[in-house]
Order: C-alpha cells, then sequence, then structure tokens
C-alpha cells in the first residue's frame, strides 16, 4: 500500500474548488494521523489529496461530480466508496482495518502497538505503562528501547549522548538542566518516545548521538482540563514536587499554563583514587544537593482563519542546584602507610535562571499539505556559581596541622541568542517534498574571579580570574523528500548546508581566537518490504558535535586546591557518520546493526600532576571513534495480565588517539540485557518489575565498571478520577558508576559516583475538567543555541 501516494493539483486550481469532502479516520486503538486520503475520477484520475491530522481529521475540496474515495494507511487494508459530490459531504467515522500481508511498519503489538518500526525511527508507545503513572519523563526514557539514562546522561545506545525534542522540535537543555527539566515533565503526559538513530536533514545536526523525540499527549476540542499532582521522594534525604498543568481549548483560542515547584535535598557521593608515582590518594566525597526549581510555562495559539494560526510562548524556569559538599582526601606514602588527611569543606550556592520568548505562525496553503511555518525566538541564560572553601590538613593519627588554604571562587556566565527558522513542506505528485531554513545569532560572556580568603579579607588573585567573550552565528538551510518507489520500497534523501562563524576572546590569555567553516550533512533512508514476515531498512547520516559555550572558555574554577577544571578555547567541532541496517521479522522482533565514525573527537581527560599532585580535568580534540553493535528488541503478551518488553544490545568500541595526551586507548565489547514486565493484578491494579544489566566495558580513553538494577512498582486507580502510584528504583543499590578508571601520564584514576540511585517515590494525583482536551504544543526555534548554554 503506498503512504505517500499523493499526486496534487495547482496551487491556482484550488480556487475554483467549491465543495468539501471531510470525515474522521480512526482503528480499533485510536486516532489514524498521516492517513493518505486521494479522490479520484471516474477515469482514474486523482482530482486531489491530502492526509489525516493528528486528531485523524481531514478535508479537500473538488467540484461537483462523481468519484472514488481512498483512505489507505501502512499496514491497513484500503477503504474505498463511490461518492457523488453535490454538496459539502461529511463521510464520519471511517474504521481501517489491520492488514497483515501489508507491513511498511512492522508492528509489535499486544493491547497497544507498543514498538513500531518506521522508516527513519523507532517509536514506543508508553501511554499504558505503569511507569507513567506517577513517573517522570527520566522514568519513562529508562524503559524505552535503545535508550539508557545513567549518571545524567542520556543517549542512545551505541551512538553516545543524545538530544531530547519536544513534540518535534529540539529541546534547547542538556547535562543536569536537561535532566532537571525531564524529571519535572509528567510522563502521563507523554504519548510516545521516537528513537531517532539517524535524524533528517529537517532537525539540526549538532550532536552526535541521534535525536529522541518525546511526543506528548493531545485532545479533543472545546473542553478544559487541570491536574494536580503531589510527589514525595525519599533517599537518605528527602524532596518534594507539586506540579500543575492547566489547558484550555474552545473555539479558535488555545491557551497552556503550567507551574512547577520542588524542595528539598538529595545525597550526592563520589569516590576518586589516584596512584602517583610516590603515593595514593583516596578521595571521598559527600554531598547534600539542593533540588530547589520553579519552573512555568504558558502558551497561547490562535486560529486566525482555516488555513492560518499564530502563537506565543514563553519558558522560564529558576534553579538553585548546589549545596555543602565535603572532600577528604587520605594519603598514603609509596610503603602504603598513612601520611595524611586533608578536609577540604565548602557551600557551592548556584542560582540559575534562563527565559525564552517564541513567536510561531503557520499557514497552509492548500488541502495537500502544503504549508509554510516561521518561528522567531530570544533566548536568556544565566548563572552564577560561587564556591567558598577552606582546607585542613590533619596528621597521620588526627591532629591538625593548620588550614592550608581558603578561597571564594565566583563564576558568572549569560547568554544571549536570536533566532529565525522557515519550514516549508510541498508535496509534489508522488514526493513529499520539504525545505527551510534557519538564522542564529549567540553572544556568552563568562567572568571568573578567585578570591584568596586565607587572611580574612578576600584578596583578588588575578592570575587565576578571567574575563571571556564567545560569539557565534549559523546560517542553515535543508531541503528533504520522500516517496514510493513501488509498493514494497520507500526512498527518502535529505541535504543540509550549515556556516558557521566564531569568535572568542580570553583577556587573561591576550587570546582573540576565530574559526569559519560551511559544511554539507547526507542523510538517506532507504525500507523495503519483502512479505508480511520480513522488512528491511537502511539509513546513514552525518551529523557535527559542537562544544558547549563553557567548554571554550579557558578558565579555572577551582574545587579545592588539588583540584580545578579548564575549558579549551581552541576545541574544535567534530563529525560523526553513522550507517544502519534494521530488519523486523512476524511483527515482534527488531534487529540493528550499525556503525558510527567519529573524526575529531573531543572530551574531557582526567589528568594529573604527579609533581604536584594535583587533579586537573581538562577537555581538548584528540580521538577518533568506531562504536559498532547489535540491537535486538523483543516484546510479548504472554496472557492477559502479563506484558514483557525485552532488549540485548552488543556493543563494541575501537578507538584510536590522534594526538599524544599521555594515554592509550581502550577497546573493548559491553553487553546490555533489560527486561520490563508489568502484571495486571486487577482492572485497577497494576505490578511492575524492571531490570537491567551492564557488562563491565572498554572504550576510548575509559574502561567502566559492571552495574544492574532492580526496581518495582505498583499503581492503582481510585474513584473519582485519583490514582495512587508508588515506585522503589534500584532496590540493591548496585546502578551507580563505578569503577571508571583512566591512565594519563603514567598516574591511574579510578571514579566513581551515585547520586541518590536507590530510593522510593510516592505519587498522588487527581484530574478534574475534561480529560479529552487538546492542546496544541510547541517548542521554540532557538532549541540548539539554548541547549548547548547549559
Amino acid at each position: 500500500m503506498k503512504r505517500l501516494a499523493l499526486v496534487t493539483l495547482l496551487f491556482l486550481s484550488v480556487l475554483v474548488y467549491a465543495q468539501q469532502v471531510k470525515g474522521k479516520v480512526v482503528d480499533a486503538l485510536g486516532n489514524i494521523a498521516f492517513a493518505d486520503v486521494v479522490l479520484k475520477d471516474t477515469t482514474g484520475k486523482v482530482i486531489a489529496g491530502t492526509n489525516s491530522n493528528d486528531d485523524g481529521i481531514f478535508s479537500l475540496k473538488s467540484q461537483k461530480g462523481n468519484y472514488e474515495i481512498t483512505i489507505s494507511f501502512l499496514g491497513y487494508k484500503d477503504w474505498k466508496k463511490q461518492i457523488s459530490i453535490t454538496n459539502t459531504i461529511d463521510l464520519g467515522t471511517i474504521t481501517l482495518l489491520e492488514d497483515s500481508e501489508n507491513l511498511e511498519e512492522v508492528v509489535i503489538k499486544s493491547k497497544t502497538r507498543v514498538i513500531q518500526q518506521k522508516v527513519d525511527r523507532l517509536v514506543f508507545d508508553v501511554e499504558k505503562s505503569v511507569v507513567a503513572e506517577g513517573g517522570n519523563g527520566i522514568d519513562i526514557l529508562n524503559v524505552a528501547p535503545r535508550v539508557q539514562v545513567q549518571n545524567g546522561t542520556l543517549e542512545i545506545l551505541g551512538k553516545g549522548p543524545s538530544r531530547v525534542l519536544i513534540n518535534g522540535r529540539l529541546s534547547p537543555l542538556e547535562g543536569e538542566e536537561l535532566t532537571a527539566f525531564l524529571q519535572g515533565l509528567n510522563a502521563n503526559d507523554i504519548k510516545t518516545i521516537e528513537v531517532i538513530t539517524n535524524p533528517p536533514a529537517k532537525y539540526e545536526v549538532s550532536g552526535r548521538g541521534g535525536l529522541i523525540n518525546v511526543i506528548l499527549k493531545k485532545s479533543k476540542q472545546n473542553s478544559w482540563n487541570n491536574t494536580v499532582r503531589a510527589v514525595y521522594n525519599q533517599n537518605k534525604y528527602n524532596f518534594g514536587s507539586l506540579r500543575n498543568n492547566f489547558s484550555y481549548n474552545k473555539n479558535n483560542l488555545s491557551v497552556v499554563a503550567s507551574i512547577n515547584a520542588t524542595k528539598g535535598h538529595y545525597r550526592h557521593t563520589e569516590d576518586l583514587q589516584i596512584q602517583y608515582p610516590q603515593n595514593f590518594w583516596d578521595i571521598a566525597i559527600e554531598s547534600k544537593e539542593r533540588t530547589d526549581n520553579f519552573s512555568g510555562r504558558f502558551q497561547l495559539d490562535y486560529q486566525v482563519s482555516d488555513h492560518t494560526s499564530l502563537g506565543i510562548q514563553y519558558l522560564g524556569n529558576a534553579r538553585k542546584p548546589g549545596g555543602f559538599t565535603t572532600v577528604t582526601s587520605t594519603i598514603f606514602d609509596e610503603n602504603k602507610q598513612l601520611d595524611r588527611f586533608i578536609e577540604n569543606k565548602g557551600d557551592n550556592s548556584i542560582n540559575r535562571k534562563n527565559n525564552t520568548l517564541n513567536f510561531h505562525a503557520e499557514t497552509k496553503l492548500d488541502s495537500l499539505g502544503r504549508s509554510i511555518s516561521v518561528d522567531a525566538d530570544y533566548f536568556n541564560y544565566n548563572s552564577k556559581n560561587d564556591r567558598d572553601f577552606t582546607t585542613e590538613v590533619f596528621d597521620n593519627i588526627g591532629n591538625s596541622v593548620g588550614i592550608s588554604s581558603a578561597a571564594l571562587n565566583i563564576s558568572d556566565q549569560d547568554i544571549q541568542n536570536y533566532s529565525s527558522k522557515i519550514d516549508v513542506n510541498y508535496p509534489i505528485n508522488k514526493v513529499q517534498l520539504s525545505f527551510g531554513g534557519k538564522a542564529s545569532f549567540t553572544t556568552t560572556k563568562s567572568n571568573i574571579l578567585f578570591f584568596d580568603t586565607l587572611s580574612g579579607n578576600p584578596v583578588l588573585d588575578p592570575t587565576r580570574s578571567n574575563n571571556f567573550e564567545y560569539q557565534e552565528d549559523n546560517l542553515a538551510a535543508y531541503i528533504s523528500a520522500s516517496t514510493n518507489l513501488n509498493s514494497k520500497l520507500e526512498l527518502k534523501l535529505g541535504l543540509r548546508l550549515e556556516n558557521t562563524n566564531t569568535k572568542g576572546i580570553s583577556e587573561q590569555t591576550n587570546q582573540e581566537i576565530e574559526n569559519e567553516f560551511t559544511k554539507l550533512f547526507p542523510t538517506l533512508y532507504v525500507s523495503y518490504r519483502k512479505n508480511d514476515h520480513h522488512a528491511f531498512s537502511f539509513s546513514y547520516g552525518k551529523r557535527i558535535d559542537r562544544p558547549r559555550f563553557s567548554d571554550l572558555n579557558p578558565f579555572r574554577y577551582y574545587i579545592n586546591d588539588n583540584s580545578f577544571g579548564e575549558g579549551n578555547p581552541f576545541l574544535q567541532s567534530s563529525f560523526t557518520d553513522s550507517f544502519e541496517l534494521s530488519h523486523s521479522y512476524k511483527r515482534n522482533l527488531n534487529t540493528s546493526v550499525f556503525l558510527n565514525v567519529t573524526t575529531d573527537g573531543f572530551g574531557v581527560i582526567f589528568t594529573s600532576d604527579p609533581v604536584a599532585e594535583t587533579q586537573i580535568v581538562t577537555r581538548d580534540n584528540y580521538i577518533t571513534q568506531y562504536n559498532y553493535g547489535i540491537s535486538e528488541n523483543y516484546s510479548f503478551k504472554a496472557n492477559s495480565w502479563w506484558q514483557s518488553q525485552n532488549s540485548i544490545n552488543i556493543l563494541g568500541y575501537y578507538s584510536t588517539f590522534q594526538k599524544e595526551i599521555g594515554a592509550k586507548p581502550r577497546n573493548g565489547v559491553q553487553a546490555r540485557i533489560a527486561s520490563n514486565n508489568t502484571f495486571s493484578l486487577s482492572e485497577k491494579s497494576k505490578f511492575l518489575v524492571n531490570s537491567w544489566y551492564s557488562s563491565a566495558y572498554s572504550g576510548g580513553l575509559f574502561s567502566v565498571g559492571e552495574m544492574y538494577s532492580v526496581s518495582l512498582g505498583y499503581q492503582h486507580d481510585f474513584k473519582n478520577n485519583i490514582k495512587l502510584s508508588v515506585f522503589a528504583n534500584d532496590i540493591f543499590n548496585t546502578s551507580a558508576l563505578n569503577n571508571l578508571t583512566s591512565v594519563v601520564d603514567g598516574v591511574e584514576q579510578v571514579y566513581g559516583q551515585n547520586e541518590s540511585n536507590r530510593n522510593f517515590r510516592i505519587s498522588l494525583a487527581y484530574s478534574f475538567g475534561n480529560k479529552k482536551i487538546k492542546v496544541k504544543d510547541r517548542n521554540f526555534g532557538n532549541d540548539e543555541e539554548r541547549r548547548r548554554s547549559n
């Protein structure tokens, strides 16, 4: 069956159309978006065509006459009807039936379509997941196929750190800011997760790890809804969250407003062992981290006419992480005898704010799917980080030798971004064509001040202070086209051109560094459906990984006397070529084989000065990486009360170092196995058992220890729209990063981290209003720049 079988009329001919044919397309599970609707005359000539929208609704216009209308969607039988158009015709609700002989999309099904393999992405349906009840975005991503969330890093397995989209638009956040956002996202609002290993040309090419698209639920018009949710999380400490979401949609007006607040603490621990030539350091870090966070969002959309809509959106966030940290270093001499202790205590005061304002306009040119959308955005990010610390030395029996240092390290960063983008969808005959462009202008200013406070009065140390200004301008244009070559073969091509100009100025080093380059980024997708048992797809994409703005700042940010990190203004972007071949068998087994090649790769290097006994975190372009592997995903419904989703991933890592950094590459193979199981105890009660295992492995500069996790959950629906859920995460406390080992300049460092992975969560939610309200959700046009600011 053809998915994009729409032959269109000339745009001017639309002006003479008088009559309308409309209806709604569904299946046994709900609305079908993007179903093909084709109108033919008595000779078989295509007169008009369109696609159903997200609610399954379609509408097209034609002159009076006798026609045949065909509605089709890949994986379903065609629906056909002879009609005579004299006036507007409402065909009502049209239900498509599945066709086992037509499998452009291979669907692993139980009660819902759990996993769908499309030509350029893997789609995971999470609406019925128990994890969604009372959970957040991170909880859902932890059970999505080929996705791993660990120690603040989100990645597609085998590809590395990945970008996140919300409803198809790139999220600007990364690192702990992205994690905080996803933790504040109500999992009940998530409909599907799309894992896009090779993103199409429409999306920004920044980030080597692919894209993870979070699709939020939508609902019907002329209704309103409000949901309030209280969540309590217990680790060694505790924190609570209160979330309220309001949505309203009537006639041509749609409004969304949300407020989220979190307050409390969690325990953060780190351990580091350093083997110097003359002694051994055992460092333990204990922190009581704040979770204080307040965010709000307001969105207004107005349907000006049947073809044009306008909207504005504001998103603001204020966070105060950080907390009191104690760093205890136990030092042994070359004979392994206890030599001394060093205790560093400091209060890390962090205040981060960001504001985003977006204007959006979209016009539908005709009933054939042609449209133009425009976004204009402003983004501001401000971060203030003050660390006040003292360092005290003790002899080997615990007597204080005295305070060796005291300091105040102040770090400020301010980022301004202006951007605009345009996207055009313009199907022609059998080709689905889209094109567009984007312009982005970013300025960032960083200020580092280091004060010596040992005397009791702060004294500025100019050798440890710096001002850094960085400017980046980016212009991009893309074109993408897809078509069905025949009933079994689908082809999609894309090309994106990006021009980048950067300029960095460091006051302390008196450096001014400029860089300019223009690159082409092609994408290719081929999907072949052999029969009802076998479907194949191949994809290729090229991407760029740009450094964060802070990574380019040649500042030194001191944690204590013996530890600091510094940026690198000479850091260059890296490039990745990704290849993937997938096969689906009998709707329940999906296999992918992939290879990713990264050149000019950059990353963190944990170095040490053996003489000064100092730990240094630096960044450099030093590596060429080859990541390869095979991924298997299998879902089944054993019976009416047990549903299971399982995956096996074998990942290989091979790398070479393109410059001398005093280390040798570590190459190896990793195995990661996951199983997520839901048991229906009754119509209103469900029990969840999730587990995963990751073997020890080596890759690049580091090797990593073995990790595994077992989590249990329970959810119950009460009357009056009240839901209770409890979740015990990592009950054996075995999922934390451990034995992260590197050897640079002959000094071995072994690192571990735990951010209260073992915790208990209880959630109570209450909804009122009309749950079927439809809410249009948009993100921003400057998402890439906002992401890199964090």
